[in-house]
């Protein structure tokens, strides 16, 4: 089993920055790649970034592209999600996934964490 501890959400205003922060704790030894996803009221979750664990490969969903950035901290088991000019649509709440083998879907998923940008 992995569990995953995000923090760092919160309310801002339009243009302005927030970092999430994932912990992964239990069986983290074999992982393939961890990732956010986000989920707006009424909308299905959507996936906004991801970065592979061993060669911290990164992609981006199109609407987050130049604004924010995936990283990493292996010794740590963290992964960081840092979002700049932040935009009212890009309020939801942010999930953080792990996912062991390159080949299946994401195995586990953190409860998520608010992010609210006022106009």
């Amino acid at each position: 089993q992995v569990q995953l501890i995000e923090s760092g959400g919160g309310l801002v205003q339009a243009g302005g920055s927030l970092r999430l922060s994932c912990a992964a704790s239990g069986r983290t030894v074999r992982c393939y790649s961890m990732a956010w996803f986000r989920q707006a009221p009424g909308k299905e979750r959507e996936f906004v970034a991801a970065i592979t664990w061993t060669r911290s490969s990164s992609n981006y969903a199109d609407s987050v592209k130049g604004r924010f950035t995936i990283s990493r901290d292996n010794a740590k088991n963290t992964v960081y999600l840092q979002m700049d000019s932040l935009k009212p649509e890009d309020t939801a709440v942010y999930y953080c996934a792990f996912r062991s083998v390159q080949t299946r879907p994401y195995d586990y998923w953190g409860q998520g964490t608010q992010v609210t940008v006022s106009s």
